[in-house]
């Protein structure tokens, strides 16, 4: 599963702070890295250098094999809880999805003869 980190010109976009979202990201969407090739996580600062409470922005997307992208975004005043936040909520997008997909398979998924 490929990984990408993006910031807008706003947030401090450091190694460090791509690592240590990437991690997160990973960590909360680890039993979905089978179903999943690429994950994109764009950090983002809503009011720039005024500052103020949950103004940065993370929207993360995750591109199922064979699926159309799913999205979650969140809002908090730093970049990791922005992520956590985050990828907490694409955790339920993907479980809602995965789900439904496991119990009504696509018509080109063919059962095999003789039933499940």
């Amino acid at each position: 599963m490929e990984f990408h980190f993006n910031t807008d010109s706003s947030v401090m976009g450091t190694e460090n702070v791509a690592e240590r979202v990437e991690s997160q990201v990973r960590d909360r969407l680890s039993r979905f890295a089978e179903r999943l090739t690429r994950i994109e996580a764009h950090i983002s600062d809503t009011n720039g250098r005024k500052g103020g409470g949950d103004d940065v922005r993370c929207l993360i997307e995750a591109r199922p094999r064979g699926g159309d992208p799913l999205s979650a975004t969140a809002h908090a005043g730093d970049v990791d809880s922005a992520a956590r936040a985050a990828a907490d909520k694409l955790v339920t997008v993907l479980d809602r999805q995965f789900g439904k997909a496991d119990r009504h398979p696509r018509p080109d998924q063919s059962i095999p003869a003789g039933g499940v």
